[in-house]
Parts: structure tokens; C-alpha cells; sequence
């Protein structure tokens, strides 16, 4: 079980009410920060735990073996692992992204390959007896002091990503059906994962992402999103609102075109807000205060990596004069801290919001 302290933190600010501080949430992909919490930890899992708990984070969706940044890209694929691989063979690839997993027959080299798109899914007896019953362990080895969250992917991130961007966006066009076919099916997956996670009510925060945006705005124009992939989301998310469960939502990106839209389709939080793709933070509290919890912000692709600690102080103590006040806020990094971030870095990201991150906020 969570500790009291901690759950009455979470709870509160999920409910835009002030807890004793700004909830923390994160994801860690750093050696230095695992080799300073659990160098002599050889299980995975334990590893993770010791991190996660040693850096006082409340919420993580995931974890990671990590890697150093010269070795060249290379890792271990964990259980709950946000990363793809290995390769079967040479047609079918596993694909692995927080606690979903999928079978893929590929490669896609023009239309005609795509109606040959498969995809072997787990039942939903797998799903029951495999899928949740780890990720029931998992949670409760995180506990007391974290609250490990559930990821799933929508729809369409998957996909294109497989099919690759340009041939899967020729044949939104060229062949809409096919397309529709196999965002339907990834959707039905992710409803099937939605709705046991409703009936088990194994927590009150559920993260399913997509990522739809980047710096320049969305990936798709919103009248194909709002044909093919808003549909599924509300579909998707329809067993857990029904029970209570928010959904944080996830996609890099600035996705000011169609964040109306998804708080429409039933959304109730968004991750990661990052702030140097054109997420303003102080705007989207002052809008959506009472309709959309905040999760993130703060920047890890240049700020963390590469600032000084009195920047990063800075940068912590503004976003949460901005963001907490009032509850509503899960404060960590625009999306996990990387293997580029020093560990004095992360240390001081932190520190510095358990110390100014207490409620009232006064920064």
C-alpha cells in the first residue's frame, strides 16, 4: 500500500486541491543516477525502486535499464521498458512501450505491403493473467513511497511509426480504409487493457499515450485526427471515466491545435508540457484550472542536461509560482531525465522542488 502522506498527496492534487506539496513524477533513464542509488542492486526492478524512492518521486510511469550516453543507443528491455525492440527474425519484430506488447510483422515498403499488416495482440485472458497481474507486482514493489503507474498506448503512435511516417501519411489518403483498419485494431487493444484496468480499479491514474505533435504542431492535421483517432481515444477512455480512473494523456509536442478536443474526449491530465515546443505552462493553468491536471514541464532536453544548478533553481521555483498554486500540478521533467543529465543536476532538480515546491507555494 501507499504511505498515507503520499496518497493524500497524489489525491489532492489530482483533485485541484493543496496537499503539503507539489507531487513529483518522472522517469528515470540515467546510469549515474542508478549507480548512485543502486550500483550494487543487480535485480532490475529493486534498482529502480531504489532510485525512484531515493529521489523522493511520487509518481513514475515506467522504468528503464539504463544506459551510458557513448554506448551507443544499446539496452535491456524491461518488463515495463518505454522502448522497442528486439528484433524476431527478420519479417517480425516485438515491439515493447511501457507495459504493452505487441507482435509485428513488418517490413513496409509501399501500399501493397500494409494490407499485410499483423499484428498478434494478447487476449484478453493474457491481458488478465499475464499483463496485470505484473503490473500488480511491479506496483506494489514500488510502494510505499511511489506510486507506479500504468502505461498504455493509444492507437496511431505504433502504427506510423512502423509503417513509417511518409508511406503511413500516402496512405491516409490513398488507402483510408486500411489505414482506419489497423488504427481500429491497435484501439480495440488499448480498450481492452482500459476497460480490465476499470473493473480491477488497480489505481486512480491511468497513462495512455500517443505522440501526435511535435515542435512545429501536430503531426496530422486535426480534421484526420478528429476522423481516425479521436473516436478511439474517447472510446478508450470511456470504462475508466465511468469508474472514476483520470487519464493523464501523453504526446510530445505543442498540441495547442487540438487540446480542447482532448479534453472534450474525456482526458483529465497531460504530460509533458514541454516547455520549449510552445507549451506554456502559466497559460494552460490560468485556462483549463479545474479541467486538465498539468504533469511535467520542466525542460530536460537543454535545461537539465546542460544548465547551471542556479538555472535549473530558477526554472523549478517558476514553474511552480505558474503551475501548483491551487493543486493540479505533478511537477518533473518535459518527458524523463536523460543519460546526458549530470547527476549534481538531477540532484538539484529535487532538492529544489521539496524545498520551494511546499504548500503554500512561496517562490
Amino acid at each position: 500500500m501507499l504511505d498515507p502522506e503520499v496518497e493524500i498527496r497524489i489525491l489532492k492534487s489530482l483533485n485541484f486541491k493543496e496537499g503539503d506539496r507539489v507531487p513529483i513524477w518522472d522517469l528515470i533513464d540515467n546510469s549515474n543516477v542508478y549507480e548512485h542509488f543502486a550500483h550494487e542492486e543487480a535485480d532490475p526492478l529493486k534498482a529502480a525502486v531504489k532510485v525512484y524512492h531515493g529521489l523522493g518521486i511520487d509518481l513514475c510511469r515506467g522504468y528503464v535499464t539504463p544506459y551510458p550516453p557513448e554506448d551507443n543507443g544499446k539496452r535491456e528491455i524491461l518488463p515495463s521498458g518505454n522502448y522497442w525492440g528486439p528484433a524476431v527474425g527478420t519479417s517480425q519484430e516485438l515491439i515493447i512501450s511501457g507495459q504493452t506488447r505487441w507482435l509485428i510483422n513488418r517490413p513496409f515498403r509501399n501500399l501493397e505491403d500494409i494490407s499485410k499488416f499483423q499484428v498478434e495482440f494478447p487476449t484478453e485472458e493474457e491481458l488478465r493473467e499475464v499483463e496485470f497481474v505484473r503490473y500488480q507486482k511491479e506496483k506494489e514493489a514500488f510502494e510505499p513511497w511511489t506510486l507506479f503507474i500504468y502505461t498504455a498506448m493509444c492507437c496511431i503512435n505504433i502504427p506510423y511509426h512502423l509503417i513509417g511516417l511518409k508511406l503511413f501519411s500516402i496512405a491516409l489518403y490513398d488507402t483510408p480504409a486500411k489505414i482506419a483498419h489497423i488504427i481500429n485494431a491497435f484501439a480495440d487493444d488499448s480498450y481492452r487493457r482500459a476497460k480490465i484496468f476499470a473493473e480491477k480499479r488497480l489505481a486512480p491514474i491511468y497513462f495512455l499515450a500517443d505522440d501526435i505533435a511535435y515542435k512545429g504542431g501536430l503531426i496530422f492535421s486535426p480534421a484526420i485526427l478528429r476522423k481516425y483517432w479521436l473516436p478511439n481515444l474517447k472510446r478508450i477512455i470511456t470504462p475508466l471515466k465511468k469508474v472514476g480512473i483520470k487519464v493523464i494523456f501523453h504526446s510530445d509536442g505543442n498540441l495547442m491545435e487540438i487540446l480542447d478536443d482532448l479534453i472534450e474526449a474525456g482526458i483529465d491530465g497531460l504530460n509533458p508540457i514541454e516547455p520549449l515546443e510552445g507549451m506554456d505552462i502559466g497559460y494552460l493553468k490560468r485556462k483549463y484550472y479545474g479541467k486538465l491536471v498539468l504533469v511535467g514541464n520542466i525542460d530536460c532536453s537543454q535545461l537539465l542536461p546542460f544548465r547551471s544548478k542556479e538555472e535549473i533553481i530558477g526554472a523549478v521555483k517558476q514553474c511552480l509560482r505558474v503551475a501548483s498554486p491551487g493543486g493540479g500540478h505533478f511537477i518533473g521533467s518535459s518527458s524523463e531525465i536523460t543519460p546526458s543529465t549530470p547527476l549534481e543536476n538531477v540532484l538539484t532538480f529535487y532538492q529544489a522542488i521539496k524545498e520551494y515546491g511546499k504548500y503554500p507555494i512561496q517562490v
